[in-house]
């Protein structure tokens, strides 16, 4: 088993981490298949869920995007991609307890994904939230995740945060609603995430079961159930490729609208 996503289970509280600090915490594909099987396969004595990155500089900085290189020549691709991403974020959604968000430094892409899909989100000073793909990699978010989005943001800041490619510092999350509180300093997010997630322990666990499976009926009516068309858009364009190859050579991508 991998030791890049850590799983333990303390006193009825189960703790995952994404623990790849060389890397910011970007996320592999294994990665992401190995959080999807935490979440559906929970054990029932635990009775609330935290996510946390390692290293203190990221809670999860996006997709590693050297997996984008290759194997991302067809519509399908980008279209099994994002179902992927769907079926992951839908586990976090679905898991029957609460689920909490510890977030420090980049949470972006992928890792924005992640934590969006969270009950609630917890963030040091350092925390940053974003989907920068309008100026990095050229790439679209499927239309559940951008349901998602729009639904805890409104649709003109979820139009602010993917045209502008915008990173939310921890206040404007905050102020948006992304974060539940932002804590006095890097040091104080764990203990806080814990004395909340003990808290949550004593709270009745079918009334915020409940609470958890109506609020994902809501925000999941206001997905169309389309875009496809949009995924091929992007992920089949010259602009998606070069996206990838600025990215790995550490440049700006010089966008062509093709």
């Amino acid at each position: 088993m991998s030791d890049d996503v850590l799983f333990e289970v303390r006193e009825r509280i189960g703790f995952v981490t994404f623990n790849r600090p060389q890397a910011r915490n970007a996320m592999t594909f294994a990665m992401y298949e190995r959080l999807g099987e935490i979440c559906t396969s929970l054990d029932p004595s635990v009775q609330v869920l935290v996510l946390r990155g390692a290293g203190g500089k990221a809670f999860v900085s996006g997709t590693d995007i050297s997996q984008f290189e290759s194997g991302f020549a067809t519509a399908q691709d980008g279209l099994e991609y994002e179902a992927r991403m769907d079926r992951v974020f839908d586990a976090i959604e679905d898991v029957k307890v609460p689920t909490i968000a510890a977030i420090q430094g980049a949470c972006t892409g992928g890792g924005a994904g992640i934590a969006a899909a969270c009950d609630l989100r917890f963030g040091s000073p350092s925390a940053r939230f974003g989907f920068p793909i309008a100026r990095t990699v050229g790439n679209c978010l499927s239309m559940r995740n951008t349901a998602r989005l729009a639904a805890m943001i409104g649709v003109a800041k979820t139009k602010e945060l993917l045209l502008l490619a915008k990173l939310f510092d921890a206040e404007e999350m905050k102020a948006l609603g992304l974060l539940s509180e932002v804590v006095p300093s890097e040091e104080a997010l764990l203990p806080r995430v814990e004395e909340v997630a003990r808290m949550l322990l004593l709270h009745a666990p079918l009334t915020m079961r409940a609470s958890k499976t109506a609020l994902n009926r809501y925000i999941r009516r206001l997905n169309p159930g389309e875009g496809d068309d949009l995924i091929a858009l992007c992920y089949t364009s010259r602009d998606f490729k070069e996206g990838v190859r600025a990215f790995l050579e550490k440049r700006k991508p010089q966008w062509t609208g093709k």
